[in-house]
């Protein structure tokens, strides 16, 4: 009786035991936190906020102030409300939460999550709407020494890179010739209206494209949604050169990038796993990506991808780096972890009362079949 109920409780202890291996296998290799990512992540933070802090100077010496009405932190990447430059209406507390240094530290996680490592190919298509994201997808490339091969479009919502004498191209000058961030675009696009600024004045227009052209960097000018996707994916395939694009990043409300079906508008902002891919009239560059099964990182709606990642709207002042939500959410166990904990506090608790319960258990009376008699 005794030994039954000796090999049942070491039995309870064994399983108690390999479970808990098994969770702590999971915690330190598997699911669980990635304290590794943070140190890149507030990296990466740290070289935006020097990246924003040199395009302030350089714009002050290109005798553009800033505006500190509309740009309360002072980081040189807001724009005007409108401007000849200007494509659509655009809202000036979201272009101020862009420009959160920790957006960077965001797209250091966003890489890691979507599988890409040091040395890995990334395409980034990007509207000049939303200038601060496109130096948070940079320097949290540039931190990951990742290759990120961008297309952007020269029109910008309100509020945007909408400034005609220091528009993106400015900005991309000043972080090149500041040493801060290697950019060099596979080409350019006018944006607007069908990605030709149809919704520009012809005096803009003429700007952009001579400065497009005076950058020496192909112009995309293809009329059509589907001939336009076409040649993007060209461009980014022949960049590669034969490597597996990692990720994909949209960067605003780009018409080639997102295409013309409405189910893009239902698109949760950041890491998106599931992506409706319309017809190939109607899909952009990002369901195209979708379609070849490359993770889509979607910036757009930005209350929406502040609130799913912890980061605070319209802040002032702006948070440091790793600070106002970036080292809370660093590492934050995922719905697997979640899962396996609850699972593995589950197996305790049934192994811990089935051995109270054998403890309480009195001894057995054996009885004989033969004649009833306890011994």
């Amino acid at each position: 009786m005794k030994r039954h109920r000796s090999e049942n409780t070491f039995a309870s202890v064994y399983a108690a035991a390999a479970v808990s291996l098994a969770y702590i296998f999971l915690v330190f290799f598997g699911t669980g936190r990635q304290p590794s990512i943070r140190k890149g992540m507030i990296e990466a933070a740290r070289l935006m906020a020097r990246a924003e802090a040199a395009i302030r100077d350089c714009r002050a010496r290109s005798g553009v102030p800033v505006d500190e009405k509309s740009d309360p932190n002072r980081t040189g990447l807001i724009g005007l409300e409108t401007s000849p430059i200007t494509t659509s209406l655009g809202n000036l507390a979201a272009k101020r939460t862009s420009t959160n240094p920790n957006f960077a530290g965001l797209m250091v996680r966003l890489f890691r999550e979507a599988g890409a490592r040091e040395g890995d190919v990334v395409a980034v298509g990007a509207s000049s709407s939303f200038p601060a994201l496109i130096v948070a997808t940079l320097s949290a490339a540039r931190v990951m020494e990742l290759r990120p091969l961008v297309i952007s479009s020269l029109g910008a919502s309100e509020w945007g890179a909408n400034i005609p004498a220091f528009n993106w191209l400015d900005m991309e000058e000043c972080l090149r010739t500041s040493g801060l961030l290697d950019i060099t675009p596979i080409a350019l696009a006018m944006g607007g209206d069908e990605d030709l600024g149809r919704d520009m004045t012809p005096e803009a227009r003429d700007l952009l494209r001579a400065r497009i052209k005076g950058s020496g960097v192909p112009f995309l000018e293809k009329s059509g949604l589907r001939a336009n996707v076409e040649e993007r994916l060209r461009l980014y395939d022949a960049a590669a050169g034969g490597r597996p694009v990692k990720a994909f990043v949209n960067i605003g409300g780009s018409w080639a990038n997102i295409g013309t079906n409405p189910e893009v508008l239902k698109l949760q902002p950041g890491l998106v796993r599931d992506v409706f891919v319309p017809p190939l009239e109607e899909r952009g560059v990002l369901q195209a990506m979708a379609a070849r099964r490359v993770p889509v990182i979607h910036l757009l709606n930005l209350r929406r991808l502040a609130e799913r990642y912890g980061l605070p709207w319209n802040p002032k002042p702006l948070p440091g780096p790793g600070e106002g939500g970036l080292d809370q959410r660093a590492g934050k166990p995922g719905k697997a972890f979640i899962l396996a904990s609850a699972i593995y506090i589950i197996l305790i608790a049934i192994a811990a009362r089935s051995m109270l319960r054998r403890r309480a258990r009195p001894g057995r009376a054996w009885i004989s079949r033969a004649d009833g008699e306890k011994y």
